[in-house]
């Protein structure tokens, strides 16, 4: 292993991280700036995000994220490890064909159901037109495809919507103050754009990297919920650095 620079401490890590944070001082960025750079924010509930702008920006108003979710510049959908995030739209784009083996993996550990079942894939279909009539909750979408698939479990039916569909939780969700179901569309109606074709996590891999590195492979798949991401550090050099902590 090639090793740029000596011995990286404890401070030292610990410093790097909260600056490419964005937590050593207030930054004058934007709301979509902010997120971009962080790689999104975790928004299971909608106020975190919130929260942790204001510890970061100067001069931050809740209404400037609240008009940037509603003008569609920024979205909530499930990405890293599966759960909810506040990203760019230019980075729900991006990602979520990247992290689809984590929905996927998701889906096979919750509900035993694989890519390879006979009407999965009618299901999503039939699930993606559903929700681009009108946004829907999962039970309300869950019931719909009951009413098809009646010997299906309408939970794990609504789940392989959310796996193999990507899903955007829209307005009023994720707006302060405002309060509203956790409804979804697909992303490309939400956003009138394709996903990006592009499924190799390098690039994913370098972002991670700008927002919370120096890390190790296994920060990158605890964070990102993907495995094998070895084989992607070792295809970037020399892009990368690397360096030894106090554990060699």
């Amino acid at each position: 292993m090639r090793v740029d620079r000596g011995l990286l401490g404890r401070r030292a890590l610990n410093r790097a991280l909260l600056d490419r944070q964005l937590l050593l001082q207030r930054w004058n960025l934007s709301a979509v700036e902010a997120i971009e750079r962080l790689v999104g924010m975790q928004a299971q509930a909608p106020e975190p995000p919130y929260l942790g702008l204001w510890t970061r920006l100067v001069d931050f108003r809740s209404d400037e994220l609240a008009d940037q979710i509603m003008d569609r510049r920024a979205v909530r959908i499930g990405l890293m490890r599966g759960t909810i995030h506040l990203v760019t739209a230019r980075d729900c784009l991006a990602l979520r064909p990247v992290l689809q083996p984590v929905l996927d993996r998701g889906l096979r550990a919750n509900y035993g159901l694989r890519s390879a079942d006979a009407d999965i894939d009618q299901i999503a279909a039939a699930g993606r037109t559903l929700v681009e009539q009108r946004p829907r909750t999962y039970a309300e979408l869950g019931s719909l495809l009951h009413a098809q698939w009646p010997d299906r479990d309408p939970a794990a039916l609504a789940q392989v919507v959310r796996a193999l569909v990507p899903l955007i939780q829209v307005p009023p969700r994720g707006i302060w103050g405002a309060s509203g179901p956790a409804a979804h569309t697909s992303a490309e109606a939400w956003l009138d754009q394709p996903l990006a074709s592009e499924r190799t996590p390098d690039e994913m891999v370098l972002r991670y990297l700008a927002a919370f590195g120096p890390a190790t492979v296994g920060d990158m798949q605890t964070w990102s919920g993907l495995t094998g991401l070895r084989a992607a550090t070792d295809r970037l050099p020399p892009r990368l650095r690397t360096f030894l902590d106090g554990h060699g």
